[in-house]
């Protein structure tokens, strides 16, 4: 099998075939007499896995994974697919406590501290953030503190509070602060019910495929151990 008819197989080019076999990704090679190289169908296995764990576990840890079980060392190969499961599971984890947060939040206002709007030092204690973190909450558009017109210090109040709330859900999530910033402002946009809705939906979205991602992979490196384990017989 040359290598054009691998990338044909795959949608790819000749030289992208070339780069995942120098990178490793398929299984040594051996070279006709006229230094091309020749592909069996153990190495379109080899890429057919690639291709489909790069879909649940990106391309630097598919690559990993690929990588180790070429050089047999199955532990390890396991170990990074286990990692990845792990992480999604704590994701899972993430999303029921950000949708249980959130519901609350968006539908009720926190209570100010002795009635009146809370100063960055209180919040932060709230939250159990440092106060330079709300600053830069603020300068990417999450919150928007009033000002305090005779001291010009910042002040949160409920809206302000809730927002934080959130923010700091969504952090914890893994989501970054420009994402935050947009779920904020459509949550601001829509009133609350909506938005938050459509987000925890995405989200959930997201982790479904994901996990099909990681199925569809495990099928595809399976049949590439087997592959493996014929020809080491």
């Amino acid at each position: 099998m040359r290598p054009i008819d691998l990338a044909r197989e795959h949608g790819l080019s000749a030289q992208a075939i070339r780069n995942y076999d120098d990178a490793g990704i398929l299984p040594p090679t051996e070279r006709s007499e006229t230094g091309y190289r020749r592909y069996t169908p153990l190495h379109a296995q080899a890429l057919r896995a690639f291709l489909a764990l790069r879909g649940g576990h990106g391309h630097q840890r598919a690559m990993e994974i690929v990588r180790a079980t070429n050089r047999g060392d199955a532990e390890s190969a396991y170990r990074l697919i286990d990692a990845t499961h792990v992480a999604l599971l704590t994701e899972r984890d993430t999303r029921t406590e950000v949708a249980a947060a959130l519901d609350s939040l968006s539908t009720t206002k926190p209570p100010p501290v002795n009635g009146r709007p809370l100063t960055v030092g209180e919040l932060a204690r709230r939250l159990g953030v440092h106060p330079a973190t709300l600053r830069t909450w603020e300068t990417e558009g999450i919150l928007r503190p009033e000002r305090d017109r005779a001291t010009g210090y910042r002040e949160y109040g409920p809206d302000c509070v809730r927002d934080a709330e959130i923010a700091r859900q969504l952090r914890r999530g893994g989501y970054l602060l420009h994402q935050v910033a947009q779920f904020i402002e459509s949550l601001r946009e829509a009133g609350g019910a909506d938005a938050l809705s459509a987000f925890l939906d995405s989200w959930q979205d997201r982790l479904t495929t994901r996990s099909r991602n990681l199925l569809a992979g495990a099928a595809q490196l399976d049949a590439y151990l087997a592959l493996l384990d014929q020809q080491a017989r």
